[in-house]
């Protein structure tokens, strides 16, 4: 009689139990199995955005590739603009709207439009990427502000950008800001900094200009 009053107390403390916090567990299952499933289909929506964005950066390098050299394909010039803006309004968290804007900005340097060209190198600049894009961006901003003999403004703008492991790049560029100003003592500093800053024999180019300069105070 004990035992069996010891199991129906058991049972009589599982029910109580169960009253007592039965729903709160089921609520909490619910809100963890939600949480995963909810997990899973932000992944998946990623995924997918991805995927689009893939490909719509594919279709633009397509276009360009066809719209640029002496073939001069005006139409998917526009084509590929049109796909380039698609990205930046609707996939502005990727990189492939950085991309994107990076490849239009050559473009319209080429096509002489410089203003465009700041433009989408200031949209990228302001999208928060990669470190990597930045600097890029950066670069290519500087050399554009220097086509408009904006030196200053363009030493200014490298000056402020992360050097991390782009010492060698931003150092060369600076080098040709002030070779273009006329200051060919800072030149050459910011040219020795960069081809220090290289590994051996990995931009011959930089040589040369570093060697033009030295021949020239000798």
């Amino acid at each position: 009689m004990a035992e069996l009053r010891t199991e129906e107390e058991q049972v009589q403390a599982l029910k109580s139990w169960w009253d007592e916090n039965g729903k709160s567990l089921l609520l909490g299952v619910a809100v963890a199995l939600a949480a995963v499933l909810g997990w899973k289909g932000w992944q998946d929506q990623q995924a997918a955005k991805a995927e689009n964005a893939s490909i719509l950066y594919q279709n633009l390098l397509d276009a360009v590739v066809g719209g640029i050299g002496p073939q001069q394909d005006a139409a998917k010039l526009t084509t590929a603009n049109h796909l380039s803006d698609q990205l930046k309004a609707d996939y502005d968290d990727t990189t492939y709207a950085s991309y994107a804007a990076l490849i239009m900005a050559r473009v319209a340097v080429d096509q002489n439009e410089i203003e465009k060209a700041k433009a989408e190198l200031d949209w990228v600049l302001a999208s928060q990427p990669t470190e990597s894009i930045y600097v890029v961006a950066t670069l290519r901003k500087a050399r554009v502000l220097a086509a408009q003999e904006n030196y200053d403004d363009a030493l200014a703008l490298i000056n402020a950008a992360p050097v991390g492991g782009y010492k060698a790049s931003i150092e060369e560029v600076k080098g040709d800001l002030y070779l273009a100003k006329g200051d060919k003592a800072k030149a050459q500093i910011a040219y020795q900094a960069a081809y220090d800053a290289s590994p051996a024999n990995t931009r011959p180019v930089l040589e040369m200009k570093l060697n033009d300069l030295s021949s020239e105070d000798s």
